[in-house]
């Protein structure tokens, strides 16, 4: 498997990559004899992981973590780090290629996400342009635990899937892979958030030239504010923050050491 630089702000890691890497490292650990965790982070889950110590370890100790958010990139630049809109990847804009690589290569995949009928669409959508996908879903919205998530557990092991996508938000989805991956039967753990979604236009990403250039926040914010006020409008500018907080600590413990010492 190839090994990507990385990245680490505030604490917590990422890898830097593209998209198509991060497809291929996708398929080829769905054909290794070991479980892969696959992780990805925003600038919601580095406020999380700053919160959270339990929540910072899981990205810290991923195999991979990848960049789903500009502000991230720009929160890396800050810190001088070599990055650009290259690095950044959002699921809707990359499913159907990694359905396609799935295909491909004879890798199963399963989709857990979603209200009731949200995966139905996506996976209709998907044996549209990949027809001899091995691909089956069931919905996000059961218990996390108790018999509901027995019942889940099942079906995803009668199926063993090569890969398995979890979308149910952040930080639950990672909380539920914590619990869950020792009795899951399945090669690749992909959280991927709201992705079908926004894959099957159940939920309004916004158009296309704020969603590339860095603003689907804005757009999402316009469209559900008194759910995303608080991600937004004060997450984003408390991850800022944090960030120049730690670049001003950086310089003036480094000017600190090039100060001379005195003696009385």
């Amino acid at each position: 498997m190839k090994n990507f630089d990385e990245i680490v702000l505030l604490g917590t890691r990422f890898h830097k990559l593209k998209v198509n890497e991060l497809i291929d490292y996708t398929v080829e650990a769905a054909k290794l004899q070991k479980k892969t965790i696959i992780g990805h982070v925003n600038v919601r889950a580095m406020n999380f992981a700053h919160e959270l110590d339990w929540y910072k370890d899981f990205f810290n100790k991923a195999d991979l973590v990848f960049c789903d958010g500009f502000g991230v990139l720009l929160g890396a630049k800050i810190c001088g780090c070599r990055v650009n809109s290259s690095h950044r990847m959002t699921c809707p804009d990359y499913i159907e290629d990694l359905a396609l690589a799935c295909e491909r290569e004879n890798v199963s995949l399963f989709l857990l996400a979603g209200q009731p009928g949200t995966v139905d669409k996506a996976i209709a959508k998907l044996i549209a342009i990949a027809p001899n996908l091995k691909v089956k879903g069931h919905h996000g919205y059961f218990e996390k635990s108790g018999e509901e998530n027995e019942y889940v557990i099942k079906q995803i092991n009668e199926f063993k899937p090569d890969v398995l996508y979890i979308g149910f938000g952040m930080p639950l989805q990672e909380r539920w892979i914590l619990n869950n991956s020792d009795r899951v039967e399945t090669k690749v753990f992909l959280p991927l958030g709201a992705c079908l979604d926004f894959y099957t236009e159940t939920v309004y990403r916004g158009p296309r030239w704020m969603t590339s250039c860095g603003l689907e926040w804005l757009s999402r914010l316009i469209t559900e504010p008194q759910r995303l006020w608080q991600r937004y409008v004060i997450g984003n500018p408390l991850f800022f923050y944090r960030i120049l907080q730690q670049q001003l600590t950086k310089i003036l413990n480094f000017r600190k050491r090039d100060q001379p010492s005195s003696q009385c």
